[in-house]
């Protein structure tokens, strides 16, 4: 079978529960052979939880559609593509609110009594309702003289998304290079890049002045620069970009998205979901590695 389509159901759905139960996967199976498709034998890539669905003559835009429509409100990730370049060689993905919980410098704000006030910002910056470097250079105006301890102070408060070291070290251990791309800083970054094990970060940096934030080192990393650092990074290590994964939430990550093989919107702002022909909305990052192939067996912790 030429194509494979991937039913990834929420974290902590089980047979017994709302979610991906045998009757479901018979269902799409029955869907698509009525749209004309072969179709081949189910494997559970998680079990009770994750299913792969192989099928043929049909496209995988028409399998996606249809299993949305049968799913309905059901917490299940779709992803329909080809068998062929399934497995990516690449990883790029974007820091907040994707790699971590929650927009690092919406933290930030909270030390300097302003966090609503940033976070109104962010989020429409975040929806393409602002050009991002504006947001960012008016953001960090409000937050100027915050010494550098509330910087500590945050990082100390940051968690994880879900599977975002087993996202990372998994697609290493399997020969992929990995890239942390953010619009936030490099305070953060490298420190995500350490314990998640990412080959390089790249961001924005902070101006510091006597101990104090004064302002953003130019030009600051938007939009442009991550798809630039999709494609340059794709040519440097000689990887075809439909063997590249991009992930991402926000309108600045849009680019890279639509240009990765595998671009995938993770809880996206509406206007990166809208526009994204992946999407996930229920999983965590190990969607990412489902979506690829990988078994429960395969992730490398």
């Amino acid at each position: 079978m030429e194509n494979v389509l991937t039913l990834i159901g929420a974290p902590g759905v089980v047979l017994d529960a709302p979610g991906l139960e045998d009757s479901v996967v018979a269902d799409l199976r029955a869907a698509l052979k009525g749209l004309g498709a072969d179709v081949g034998v189910p494997d559970w890539l998680s079990p009770q939880r994750v299913c792969d669905i192989p099928f043929g003559h049909l496209a995988p835009e028409q399998a996606d559609a249809a299993a949305r429509h049968r799913l309905g409100d059901l917490p299940v990730d779709v992803v329909a593509q080809a068998v062929a370049g399934r497995r990516k060689m690449l990883l790029v993905a974007d820091m907040d609110s994707t790699m971590v919980i929650g927009e690092t410098l919406d933290e930030l704000a909270a030390f300097a009594g302003i966090k609503d006030k940033i976070a109104g910002i962010t989020a429409r910056a975040m929806n393409g309702e602002i050009g991002f470097e504006a947001a960012l250079k008016e953001r960090i105006g409000l937050l100027n003289g915050l010494p550098v301890s509330a910087l500590e102070e945050t990082w100390a408060g940051v968690n994880y998304t879900g599977g975002a070291r087993t996202l990372v070290q998994t697609m290493k251990a399997n020969g992929a290079y990995a890239v942390l791309v953010s619009g936030g800083f490099k305070f953060f970054t490298e420190r995500v890049r350490a314990e998640c094990g990412f080959d390089i970060d790249l961001a924005n940096q902070f101006i510091f002045t006597d101990g104090k934030l004064t302002g953003v080192e130019e030009p600051i990393l938007g939009r442009e620069t991550k798809l630039a650092t999709l494609i340059a990074t794709a040519g440097e290590r000689k990887i075809p970009l439909s063997l590249s994964v991009a992930v991402g939430d926000g309108a600045n990550d849009l680019d890279m998205i639509k240009a990765a093989g595998l671009g995938v919107a993770f809880h996206a702002k509406p206007v990166v979901a809208a526009e994204a022909r992946v999407r996930v909305d229920f999983g965590d990052l190990t969607a990412l590695l489902y979506a690829q192939g990988y078994h429960d067996k395969d992730f490398v912790a």
